[in-house]
């Protein structure tokens, strides 16, 4: 899978890393996808079914004959990528410096059904503002790294790494790359690592990024959860999004699954099809499945960004060539926690919301939430893979997010 330079030794050792999948695997995959068993087609003229069988025939159709991993292969190979152990786990990540010496060291953590191709459009952004419309005092050294499980770092083979101890782990990856003062950032499941980070406050920490906040109050949080009418007394900004947290509650059914049995997804680790199925199939913000976007034509769009089917593609034979279908889904069992609840984080918190968010934390709760919030801004565009949706924008909210503890 991969290739390294000359390797150093010892238990903090850093080594280089070079994606190189052999052409085998990528045969291997599109004969896999042309053998597909498929299903008669869903009964309804809706997506309320699942993915559409000719949404799914058609992405197939175009993965088994003109989508081209090498060019994926050749972006990812294009940024400095490295592993090292951390806690017995040998932790894939990209490490980018900036050209300006000053620049701000971050930690940016992706989150599920995604990976760190879902940063890939921000880092040059981020460690070279001035050719993307700012200026050298924002810039960012970055580090993005693939969580246990996921892309090319390690699989745990015992329980326990949940958030918490990923947030443990990026603090130690920071102090070996020599960081003695850095930032985090995190959407999905890297928001609850950032959320997680923020309570440990590990020495260096200056602050944290979110762009899915945790800011619901208790009794909001109780509500929405057993489907029962709001708290009284809701401002109109928070009675909506207690209406938008009852339909994200409603149609989650992929999560609930991989918290209770991950290990019975034996068919994403069989099949392509039912991998790309699987990946694709959750909520977007106007209550349709992902993969109702994905047209026949070459793009895959939504309200709130816009990818094309190749990036796509990308993610999900990232997946499929690293076998995490399973390990990915994992994380969802080991979390024990709230998803949004407050969760009492007190070091500088920035909060970015987006229009397509799962739900979108009003300021009053994001206050009560992050009592040291430094940066609050509702952007008119993007959703919940925020970076990869809209990276120009997002780089831009990291910039102002961060400026004050420079």
């Amino acid at each position: 899978m991969s290739l390294t330079a000359e390797k150093p030794t010892g238990a903090t050792a850093i080594r280089p890393f070079h994606v190189d999948v052999p052409e085998e695997q990528v045969t291997d995959l599109r004969r896999r996808i042309a053998a597909t068993q498929w299903p008669e087609a869903e009964t309804v003229s809706d997506h309320s079914q699942g993915v559409p069988l000719a949404v799914m025939q058609e992405l197939a159709r175009h993965w088994a004959t003109d989508y081209d991993w090498r060019a994926c292969e050749a972006r990812l190979n294009a940024l400095p990528q490295f592993t090292t152990e951390i806690d017995g786990l040998e932790i894939h990540f990209i490490h980018a410096r900036s050209r300006h010496e000053d620049a701000l060291p971050i930690v940016v953590n992706h989150g599920w059904p995604g990976s760190v191709i879902e940063q890939l459009k921000i880092v040059d952004r981020l460690t070279d503002p001035t050719a993307h419309g700012g200026s050298a005092a924002d810039a960012f050294h970055v580090v993005v790294p693939s969580m246990p499980g996921y892309g090319f770092s390690a699989k745990p083979t015992s329980t326990g790494w949940g958030p918490e101890r990923m947030a443990r782990a990026w603090a130690d990856l920071m102090q070996r790359l020599g960081y003695p003062r850095y930032v985090a950032q995190g959407g999905d499941w890297g928001a609850f690592v950032v959320d997680q980070m923020g309570l440990q406050a590990p020495e260096g920490l200056l602050a944290v990024h979110t762009n899915m906040p945790a800011t619901v109050p208790a009794d909001v949080n109780a509500a929405a959860l057993a489907g029962q009418p709001p708290p009284a007394g809701l401002s109109a900004e928070e009675q909506r999004a207690y209406e938008q947290l009852i339909r994200t509650f409603g149609q989650v059914e992929y999560a609930r699954y991989m918290a209770a049995r991950p290990q019975t997804l034996y068919g994403i680790a069989d099949s392509p099809v039912g991998l790309a199925a699987w990946l694709l199939d959750h909520n977007d913000a106007d209550g349709q499945p992902a993969a109702a976007v994905v047209t026949a034509l070459d793009r895959h769009t939504s309200t709130t960004g816009e990818l094309t089917r190749d990036e796509v593609l990308d993610n999900i034979t990232l997946y499929w060539l690293t076998n995490t279908g399973v390990s990915a889904s994992r994380l969802y069992w080991e979390y024990r926690g709230g998803f949004f609840d407050a969760k009492g984080v007190s070091i500088p918190v920035a909060v970015t919301v987006s229009p397509g968010e799962q739900y979108e934390a009003p300021r009053s709760w994001t206050e009560q939430a992050y009592p040291n919030l430094i940066h609050y801004n509702r952007v008119d565009r993007g959703g919940h893979f925020a970076a990869w949706e809209q990276p120009q924008l997002f780089a831009e909210e990291l910039r102002a997010a961060f400026r004050s503890v420079r």
